[in-house]
């Protein structure tokens, strides 16, 4: 017998583990955790570098150069979702066929006459447009794999383990007018029991609260299933795992870490074996987890990825939500799971702004620009990552309420060199901090942040220098709110005080002009190229006179 790789005796000692940990748990096992049913294969990595995210809604929601304002779905749509990123780069195609709720396909596990049948009877509205779909003979799921395999890509459906949207009208009634968005949210099941919601009743009226709670045996599994139909039915390279869709998944109160940490990793378990049960012809699927990038929001949503990956997961996507997010917890996470393939995520926004009116899809949005694509991949490379991946990209399109824009085509070109790390460590860079994800794991946020007159606020950012190191000098800017031209800031790099600049106008050139600073928010100074060190680099911004201000944003740029 061969000697055991480091992966496969993690996988074998975790699995004995995981199965004393979950006799006389309330955690579940469909099949027994045993080495054989979670052994993770070869033990090689994952071989892709750029994963696209389809999250199948933009199909229908966004004016693209194949969809006209108000067309119904049709096959085609899907294809050219496929089409328009072949060749550019992207290798592995990830399709959320909806939002983890109501199947997008034929289904036994969730019969869709019958449950848009039930749809309009207690909601009184019809199918939305892929419901429609489906019940007219349509199968967006094979119609999905189907193209990516004719355009080489790898096809992979990712999964919502417990999508919010619109849960919060789960109890409308007809005259409410919920819109045909609840038959793709909410299921007979779902709405018949309240008890397995994480809350019964949102006083702020999110579906986050609504989601259900994993600790439920039944909750868990009922997502199986359809995972497992998925499977079963079809020729998938691979299934994901979006933990982010959304993340809430226990009870705090009632859950211990051990108990969140059984159940999930159990789960992943679980997954893994079904996969290796159904692959076709000897070759692998792959499985992914969509997760945060940030190790503070691991615990509460039972997440262990050192067990995990020992469970038989391949692939980590670390996500920051909605947003491209430079400043992760990439590198702990690559150090404590180094023989699984780890994923940067990119998103079309770096910051969102208010509602402009009632609603979903209606904020302003600053959108994330080719610049800082690079210097975020850059930076992701440096730390640790295999590669990166892109959701909410075709996002850039027309899609929302009004006053969103100007709205463009997506910038698909980023994809062309997004994987040559040379050649990214030779561009120049974009270092920002925005508001992001405002998520529930960090309080108080790092931005937006209230500075009063004699206060110093301090950041720190993680820099990695470009392949000859940073030759010229740089500029810092800060974005404030609101407008106030005559208050006075010092900014200090690693304990250096910088020389002020008069230029605060967009240190490349910006085609995206929503919610960037006007003259009279922007503050700006030199940045001497020798204060800049390979990592973590501190910043701070004294406000020496005037009102107290709001510090919104703050970017360095190195040419």
């Amino acid at each position: 017998m061969p000697p055991l790789s480091r992966r496969h005796f993690l996988t074998r000692t975790a699995s004995a583990t995981t199965a004393a940990a979950l006799a006389g748990h309330h955690a579940f096992s469909l099949t027994p955790a045993t080495a054989a049913n979670v052994a993770s294969g070869p033990g090689r990595k994952a071989p892709f570098k750029v994963l696209y995210s389809n999250d199948a809604t933009n199909i229908t929601s966004c004016i693209a150069p194949w969809r006209t304002k108000g067309a119904p779905l049709r096959k085609e749509m899907i294809e050219a979702t496929v089409d328009e990123v072949a060749g550019t780069g992207v290798d592995a195609h990830f399709l959320q066929p909806g939002l983890g709720m109501v199947p997008m396909w034929p289904s036994k596990v969730i019969p869709l006459k019958e449950h848009y049948e039930w749809i309009q009877q207690r909601y009184g509205t019809g199918p939305d447009s892929f419901g429609n779909f489906v019940l007219r003979g349509g199968d967006v799921v094979q119609v999905f794999l189907d193209r990516c395999k004719a355009r080489g890509q790898a096809g992979f459906i990712s999964v919502r383990l417990n999508d919010a949207h619109h849960k919060e009208r789960a109890g409308f009634e007809p005259k409410d007018k919920p819109g045909a968005s609840i038959g793709m949210s909410v299921t007979r099941h779902y709405v018949a029991h309240p008890e397995y919601w994480l809350r019964e009743k949102s006083e702020k009226g999110r579906g986050y609260d609504l989601v259900q709670n994993w600790a439920e045996r039944e909750v868990r599994v009922h997502k199986f299933k359809l995972i497992e139909e998925l499977c079963e039915n079809y020729d998938l390279d691979g299934i994901e795992l979006d933990f982010m869709r959304f993340y809430n998944f226990f009870r705090p109160e009632e859950t211990k870490q051990a108990q969140r940490r059984d159940i999930m990793t159990s789960f992943v378990s679980d997954v893994r074996a079904l996969l290796d049960r159904t692959e076709r012809n000897g070759k692998r699927r792959w499985l992914c987890a969509r997760v945060p990038a940030i190790l503070k929001a691991h615990d509460p949503l039972g997440i262990h990825l050192p067990s995990m990956v020992a469970a038989g997961l391949d692939m980590v996507n670390l996500s920051v939500s909605y947003f491209t997010v430079q400043q992760t917890d990439l590198a702990a996470i690559r150090a404590s799971i180094p023989d699984a393939s780890v994923y940067h995520e990119l998103c079309h926004s770096i910051w969102n702004g208010t509602k402009l009116t009632p609603g979903y899809d209606t904020f302003s949005f600053r959108r994330t620009t080719k610049e800082q694509y690079h210097t975020t991949a850059h930076l992701a490379y440096a730390r640790g990552a295999d590669g990166v991946s892109a959701f909410n990209f075709a996002y850039y399109r027309e899609h929302g309420g009004p006053g969103r824009g100007p709205f463009s085509e997506p910038p698909f070109e980023v994809f062309n060199k997004i994987a040559d790390r040379q050649w990214l460590a030779q561009q120049p860079q974009h270092w920002f901090l925005a508001p992001g994800w405002n998520n529930p794991f960090v309080r108080p946020p790092i931005l937006p942040r209230k500075v009063e007159t004699g206060e110093t606020a301090v950041f720190t950012l993680d820099l990695a220098p470009p392949k000859d190191g940073w030759q010229r000098d740089g500029r810092l800017r800060l974005q404030l709110a609101p407008e106030f031209p005559t208050c006075k800031w010092k900014a200090f790099i690693n304990g250096t005080e910088l020389a002020a600049n008069a230029l605060v106008a967009e240190p490349f050139p910006n085609p995206y002009p929503s919610m960037l600073g006007t003259p009279a928010q922007m503050r700006a100074w030199t940045v001497p190229a020798a204060l800049l060190v390979d990592g973590k680099n501190k910043i701070e911004f004294t406000l020496e006179s005037g009102e107290a201000m709001e510090m919104d944003y703050f970017d360095l740029a190195m040419v």
